[in-house]
């Protein structure tokens, strides 16, 4: 598109500006626009800025390192800016980041770059010696809650040699780093009463399982004294991170361990991987877990709700196809209030589910919650026309004589 616009060649050139700067100047400009164009969000100036200070392999963070915005944006002759409404950076055009893109070899290891650089973030001194309680301020590092929650995603798409050291040496040092605190949080920021007080409980395997690197996960569970079922201080075994996060393969990873236990549930709601996989729509991992004898697909967590009652709630069709083609499930069965998956899937206007569970034998399309409250009552309250127009028995036009 980039070319179809004429604007190649002017890309071409302005990379050739940031270049012709030479020294610390083309090594800001060039490093910016890898960052922002393979970075997991838009990032803030103050990240970007200490992201750029970091020396990969440092054990310290040099504050003399960090470069102003203002010296930043200069470098890039005029490629990056900062977004007013959302005070993030970002490229100038959109076409901008199809040229990068288009053009892989100006940035051959970004995501093991990126992953490096925020793993000597996290090793580094100063921040190893932060405390994860009280609560910590990120005006001092802004550069914390980034390096915490993406390294892993970047070292999943590509993890070097280096980067592969760099992280076994957070894992040593694991227990009680506050990376670990920030990325709990955030992985758990719509649940109330969650306390973080056993960080200690949390692995280098759940941190894997977590994100999903394939590789970190096959060596950590071959490891002697590995309890690869091991609750962390949230509950949660290695396989019910990775289940709850879709990473299929490292549910195979963990599943071909003969110590594992692939139906045991987390310990704050009481569901399984399956049922965990099932609430957020990992047909691929439901699939794989579906396929073990040793997995039951209708059991219930702490408040009745089964993996077809959390894939209804939240309109995953693919979900409630594969769970009904088990004949041990019961699509009928009703949470502690009484409520189906079918009426959840009524309630929440969820057409495509509605339409696949209407298509079995074994729905009660009317069977009320313990208030005596039906589905097509939760349809109308919630004002699901298409799914009203489904549960209401068909009229019967008579005509009368002339």
């Amino acid at each position: 598109m980039t070319d179809d616009l004429g604007l190649g060649d002017a890309y071409n050139a302005a990379l050739g500006q940031i270049k012709g700067q030479g020294g610390e100047k083309e090594r800001l400009g060039m490093a910016a626009l890898m960052w922002i164009s393979h970075a997991e969000r838009p990032l803030k100036p103050d990240e970007l800025c200490h992201a750029l200070a970091v020396e990969i392999g440092s054990p310290n963070i040099n504050s003399d390192n960090i470069p102003s915005i203002g010296t930043l944006l200069a470098c890039c002759q005029g490629l990056v800016v900062v977004d007013k409404e959302t005070s993030t950076l970002r490229l100038i055009h959109f076409t901008l980041q199809e040229y990068l893109w288009a053009h892989p070899e100006l940035f051959s290891t970004a995501h093991s770059t990126i992953a490096e650089t925020c793993l000597s973030y996290l090793n580094s001194e100063q921040i190893k010696a932060l405390s994860t309680n009280p609560y910590h301020d990120l005006q001092s590092t802004p550069f914390l809650e980034y390096s915490s929650l993406y390294w892993g995603i970047h070292a999943r798409k590509e993890l070097s040699d280096y980067g592969r050291i760099l992280a076994l040496k957070l894992f040593d040092d694991h227990k009680n780093h506050i990376a670990v605190k920030t990325l709990l949080e955030v992985q758990w920021r719509y649940v109330s009463g969650v306390h973080f007080d056993k960080l200690s409980l949390f692995s280098c395997l759940h941190c894997a399982c977590i994100f999903g690197i394939d590789e970190m996960v096959a060596s950590l569970s071959e490891v002697e004294g590995c309890d690869i079922n091991q609750e962390d201080c949230v509950g949660n075994t290695p396989l019910v991170w990775a289940a709850r996060n879709g990473h299929g393969e490292v549910v195979e990873i963990l599943l071909r361990q003969g110590s594992v236990n692939p139906d045991k549930p987390d310990g704050y709601y009481g569901q399984t991987p399956l049922c965990c996989a099932a609430e957020n729509g990992h047909e691929g991992v439901v699939k794989v877990l579906l396929g073990r004898d040793d997995v039951n697909p209708d059991e219930s967590d702490g408040y009745g709700r089964t993996p077809l009652w959390c894939a209804a709630w939240n309109g995953h069709d693919g979900v409630v196809e594969a769970l009904l083609e088990r004949v041990d499930v019961n699509p009928d069965k009703p949470d502690e209030y009484g409520r189906t998956p079918f009426w959840w899937a009524s309630g929440n206007g969820h057409e495509g589910v509605v339409k696949i569970l209407l298509g079995g034998d074994d729905v009660d399309r009317d069977k009320p919650d313990k208030s005596g409250r039906t589905p097509l009552w939760s349809a109308t309250k919630n004002r699901h026309a298409r799914v009203i127009a489904l549960l209401q028995p068909p009229t019967s036009i008579t005509h009368s004589a002339a």
